[in-house]
């Protein structure tokens, strides 16, 4: 096609209300053996092409993306890229993975209800439940352990005084902080107002975990705010940059909350955990089993949820387009 110097076709699908485009094809070849090592070349290498893949005109702040590639351990690997950083492993992605699977016809009834995924952050377990009409229902994910790697972490937030926080690893990190203790409703509503609070909490996080050994070079904490509504039910609202928040309840951040509540005693180990996003629309979560990670104990949580079809298309680029590294407004 003239003038037409790149094409990527992708499937763009929503977990819980959050965007995964899973980028088909366009990608260059991509160095490496191990999934971490291929992200590190594109990030290296291709850089470029996520902004160009995720930011406007051809996505939002709020977008993220999967690239999948080849897995020498399992029986598919993944690459999660967000508009702003990598991720090491995605719950909601992994579910929306599944169902791009489905629909391009690379996992279904016949091929069983479990696969592999290979992510940066390890190897996970995934089950699939089909329908009668062999359509793809729930997707569960056996997550990474998750553990404690901050415990009643005292911070100091501008204009907010000091405040307390347990940090999670779940795959990323996550600081868990209580909205009903800061007076904070969690609703469509509030979503701007709480993304300004939770990114001057993440900041003031970042500052104090700086150079921190436990955080192993990855990004600073996101502040994932949690409103108890019962014994194992809370909503959950995850801020992730100043003008991105997760739509879904976030699924390693619900791995590690329930972390926290097992390790606080607030969960039994055969417990489930339901966590609901602004917008009633829920993950569950259970544990799988525990383990001895990073000198401390690792919870291994299975979280399930649906993903929904949005789109298939290409994404071009075109040559002479002053905008074609895309763009945020901030």
């Amino acid at each position: 096609m003239t003038g037409i110097q790149a094409a990527f076709p992708y499937i763009d699908t929503h977990t819980a209300g959050h965007p995964t485009r899973a980028v088909l094809g366009g990608i260059p070849p991509l160095q490496g053996r191990s999934v971490l090592e291929k992200r590190e070349d594109f990030e290296r290498r291709f850089d470029h092409l996520r902004s160009a893949l995720l930011h406007e005109p051809r996505g939002h702040a709020a977008m993220v993306g999967l690239i999948p590639v080849p897995s020498e351990v399992a029986d598919f690997g993944a690459i999660f890229i967000s508009s702003y950083v990598y991720l090491g492993m995605c719950g909601h992605g992994t579910i929306g993975l599944a169902k791009t699977l489905a629909f391009t016809g690379a996992i279904s009834p016949e091929s069983g209800d479990r696969f592999t995924l290979e992510t940066p952050a390890g190897v996970v377990d995934v089950r699939v439940e089909w329908d009668g009409e062999g359509q793809l229902g729930a997707v569960s994910l056996k997550n990474v352990p998750a553990y404690m790697g901050f415990e009643a972490l005292e911070v100091d937030v501008p204009r907010l005084g000091t405040i307390r926080t347990d940090i999670l690893y779940s795959g990323m990190w996550y600081a868990m902080v209580d909205a009903d203790r800061l007076g904070v409703a969690l609703t469509p509503d509030t979503a701007s107002a709480n993304l300004a609070l939770g990114w001057a909490i993440k900041q003031a996080i970042a500052k104090a975990t700086d150079g921190r050994p436990e955080m192993r070079e990855l990004p600073a904490p996101s502040v994932l705010f949690y409103s108890d509504l019962g014994r194992g039910h809370a909503r959950q609202f995850l801020v992730l940059a100043p003008n991105k928040y997760d739509r879904s309840p976030c699924g390693t951040g619900t791995c590690a909350r329930m972390a926290q509540l097992l390790i606080r005693g607030d969960l039994s180990d055969t417990d489930t955990y339901r966590a609901e996003n602004i917008f009633g629309v829920s993950f569950i979560a259970e544990l799988a089993e525990k383990s001895a990670v990073c000198g401390t104990t690792g919870y291994s949580v299975i979280v399930r949820g649906e993903a929904h079809l949005v789109s298939q298309g290409t994404l071009y680029l075109e040559k002479g387009d002053p905008l074609s590294k895309g763009f945020l407004s901030r």
